[in-house]
């Protein structure tokens, strides 16, 4: 066997340990190598910093758990326009288990009753009761709140070097729904325009402290909510389900995990509604269906009232003129009466 070369120390190939965030970042300014001194050959092009998709950076590594529940969170806000909040006090597994059950199972019965009757949504199967992080909720709903995207001209060319042009002052502009077509939810012009503007409220900041769980639905659906506050906010006017016609409802892991659960609020279509006003969501009778109805009754009982708002005007201004019309005939008759009068006893004392 041939006797092995000796390396130096200083010969040595080194690798250098770098953690997760450096990692992210030397990839970020990462350039390529340069070529041996022996090899003719143009220098290589760096690597761009920006994708061809013309997406900015974001504020944290989107590989971080942080980043993806952030991301998440804001598709959730997006998707659904009622969101009701509670507030949860060391609910364990069984307990969530046995909550959700019996849950899914009151939506269920709902979706039944609407297919009878023609409605084939299945609002329950998307229907979803889930546990999030406050911070990064908080975050993602302020962003979702104050920053509307509104994509520029994709078909701009882009600046030297690969990457696209960012407006003077764009992050500004972010506040107030004029996004540059690079920004998303995660970009860094986005963290400084809302994230760090403690000016911005959206009315739910006294409800998003402590432990928070989430019930979303697709769609607002009155029902759906009327089944939800039975089972999990049960109230004279939303009654749990008798014992004899739902025996697991009562059993003692559903009801103690009912009692450490407490609805703080809701969020309907973009407005904050307190627990008087989810509940009277709620209790819309009908659905959607009857609250269309009584605005169609509504607006004709306005039309009716103006038309004889109308109609009393134009009667007023007649009897008006016809009570006018009968006093001058009166007083004409009575004038025609006077001057007959002397006539007749001139006439008497002439015979």
């Amino acid at each position: 066997m041939p006797p092995r070369p000796r390396l130096e120390p200083a010969q040595l190939p080194r690798r250098l340990y770098l953690c997760h965030q450096c990692r992210h970042a030397s990839l970020a300014t990462a350039t390529t190598p340069a070529p041996p001194l022996e090899y003719d050959s143009p220098m290589l092009p760096p690597i761009p910093t920006h994708s061809s998709t013309r997406q900015s950076l974001s504020h944290k590594p989107p590989e971080f758990r942080k980043s993806q529940l952030h991301r998440q969170y804001q598709s959730l806000l997006r998707s659904s326009p009622l969101i009701l909040l509670f507030q949860h006090n060391n609910v364990n597994a069984t307990e969530w288990s046995g909550i959700r059950r019996e849950l899914a199972s009151a939506l269920r019965k709902v979706d039944e009753d609407l297919a009878k009757a023609g409605d084939n949504a299945y609002v329950g199967e998307s229907t979803k009761l889930q546990i999030v992080q406050t911070g990064i909720f908080a975050s993602a709903l302020k962003v979702v709140e104050f920053w509307k995207p509104k994509f520029g001209d994709i078909s701009a060319a882009p600046a030297a070097g690969g990457e696209a042009a960012v407006p003077a002052g764009s992050a500004g502009a972010i506040a107030h729904g004029q996004a540059p077509a690079e920004a998303h939810g995660l970009s860094e012009e986005v963290w400084r325009a809302v994230a760090l503007n403690k000016e911005l409220t959206h009315g739910l900041e006294p409800l998003l402290s402590g432990p928070i769980a989430l019930l979303t639905l697709p769609t607002v659906s009155p029902q759906h909510l009327k089944a939800a506050f039975s089972i999990l906010a049960p109230t004279p006017k939303f009654p749990a389900p008798k014992r004899r016609l739902n025996p697991t409802y009562h059993e003692k892991p559903v009801q103690e995990g009912l009692q450490k659960l407490m609805l703080l609020g809701a969020r309907v279509e973009g407005k904050v509604f307190d627990m008087e006003g989810a509940r009277w969501v709620g209790g819309i009778e009908g659905g959607m269906t009857g609250l269309r109805s009584q605005l169609v009754g509504m607006l004709g009982g306005m039309g009716a009232q103006i038309t004889s708002t109308l109609e009393a005007a134009g009667k007023s201004l007649y009897f008006t003129v016809e009570g006018r019309r009968d006093m001058l005939e009166e007083e004409e008759k009575k004038a025609n009466a006077g001057s007959d009068e002397p006539a007749k006893v001139e006439s008497v004392g002439s015979s």
